[in-house]
């Protein structure tokens, strides 16, 4: 079953992100987060057709940039191979592909009516955007991945545990937040480890329609 942050939302949880009720002052700005193999990428997408906003992923922009070196980053579960375990190395000798992919995500975030699938923009963005953490136990999280790449849940999480170590550095080093851990910067906490996607968009969409559209 799901279960949401115990955290309540109140009249100053609307006013920090800009809406009263019925009525939207900001732009409306969503950040989706979550580690890899909980839906976050699927969900970003259906709420941004949902709402007409705009989708933008962090990591499509990362692998944009691989691809102008020469990795062939468009296949499918292309970040957990063993060509982009490399390039997970080389971000972690070099903060410049992370600097530049979030520079221009900061951009979109002030001209708004966007949906983030980002790690990163729920901890810079300080104001002015409704946040969401898709939690998923490890277990499941390595039977999905295992499920669309055809290998043993057992070789799922390892290559999960290997994944999760080295994003968390990359980010622990370059922002120092913890990612997976310090949640607190999150409006609402999910978890989806025995939900279908469906359910969740549902659940999700609910929240946004009260918390920040500001309906009753």
């Amino acid at each position: 079953m799901s279960q949401l942050c115990p955290r309540t939302f109140e009249a100053s949880d609307k006013e920090r992100l800009g809406v009263t009720q019925n009525k939207r002052k900001q732009k409306i700005v969503i950040c989706v987060a979550g580690m890899t193999g909980c839906g976050k990428s699927t969900l970003a997408r259906r709420l941004a057709k949902k709402y007409g906003l705009k989708y933008l992923s962090g990591g499509s922009m990362l692998k944009t940039l691989a691809k102008k070196m020469g990795y062939k980053s468009d296949k499918r579960g292309w970040w957990e191979s063993e060509e982009g375990m490399k390039f997970l190395q080389q971000r972690a000798e070099n903060s410049m592909f992370d600097k530049e992919v979030d520079k221009e995500l900061m951009k979109w975030a002030k001209r708004g009516n966007v949906v983030f699938d980002s790690w990163t923009m729920s901890w810079l963005l300080k104001e002015n955007a409704f946040k969401v953490w898709l939690e998923v136990l490890p277990e499941e999280r390595a039977r999905r991945l295992a499920r669309r790449d055809h290998i043993s849940v057992e070789e799922a999480l390892k290559v999960l545990k290997e994944k999760d170590a080295k994003t968390k550095s990359i980010y622990k080093n370059l922002y120092g937040f913890n990612l997976g851990e310090d949640l607190s910067p999150f409006n609402l906490i999910l978890d989806t480890t025995e939900l279908e996607s469906d359910e969740v968009f549902q659940t999700l969409c609910m929240v946004i329609d009260r918390v920040v559209l500001g309906k009753s």
